[in-house]
């Protein structure tokens, strides 16, 4: 999972303090995500994964597939 988020990022050519503004957090915590030295929060994966356009489960390394799930209405 660390791996993707930092290779995500890379592809975009963002730094971390990039994602950092993006999650209202210090760069230093967003480098402890990155490096799994901090677990990421929930709904920080949602941004995340919201952001890259991707699912939780590509983060999470539960599926190679990029593409995100369909939205369900509520």
């Amino acid at each position: 999972m660390y791996r993707r988020i930092r290779d995500l990022r890379e592809d975009k050519d963002l730094r971390q303090q990039d994602l950092a503004d993006l999650l209202q957090c210090t760069q230093v915590c967003y480098s402890y995500y990155e490096l799994g030295r901090r677990d990421i929060p929930t709904d920080v994966l949602i941004r995340l994964a919201d952001f890259y356009q991707t699912s939780v489960d590509y983060l999470l390394g539960r599926t190679n597939i990029k593409k995100p799930y369909p939205r369900t209405k509520p």
